[in-house]
């Protein structure tokens, strides 16, 4: 991902008004992250855990921001795993969580949403590569080179995304 600065993630999100994409937070460490091992730049609300934010580019070169929330789940123990939908890896301790997306445009206004169990810190990227690995554990053993595990990723995201929009 090529990196990109605080305006442009405000413009990029398309299931907000303008007024909330202005008072998101947005990550203070933007020259700091890992851009050319990002498929998508994702972070936490400090100030609203609930809420979580990824911005991904398009095809076309242009972003697309998604604004998600977090659903408050109930703990179900040490060894309970989950697995992430975008980057298929799997956590242990509440490290995956169901987030949804408010769909755009009419389906938006009524209400409707997008749900996947993503990595609760949204940093699928750094774990399909490799560069980050879960402290609660958890991960399996895959044997698909690291190429296709991020063609993988890619290819979870966009249809995320497509959902969300259409």
């Amino acid at each position: 991902m090529r990196p990109i600065t605080e305006s442009d993630i405000r413009r990029s999100f398309v299931n907000c008004s303008k007024g909330e994409a202005q008072r998101l937070g947005v990550p203070r460490d933007l020259e700091e992250q890992p851009w050319d091992d990002l498929d998508f730049l994702g972070w936490r609300d400090p100030g609203a855990p609930e809420r979580g934010y990824l911005v991904a580019e398009r095809d076309d070169g242009g972003l697309i921001g998604v604004v998600l929330r977090a659903t408050r789940g109930v703990s179900r123990g040490f060894t309970a795993r989950s697995m992430c939908s975008l980057c298929l890896t799997t956590r242990t301790s509440g490290s995956v969580a169901l987030m949804t997306a408010r769909r755009t445009g009419e389906a938006g206004r009524q209400g409707n949403t997008v749900g996947r169990y993503l990595c609760t810190d949204l940093a699928c990227s750094l774990y399909t590569r490799g560069v980050k690995e879960s402290a609660a554990g958890g991960d399996v053993d895959e044997t698909l080179p690291v190429e296709e595990k991020i063609a993988r990723t890619r290819a979870n995201l966009t249809a995320f995304i497509d959902k969300v929009t259409t």
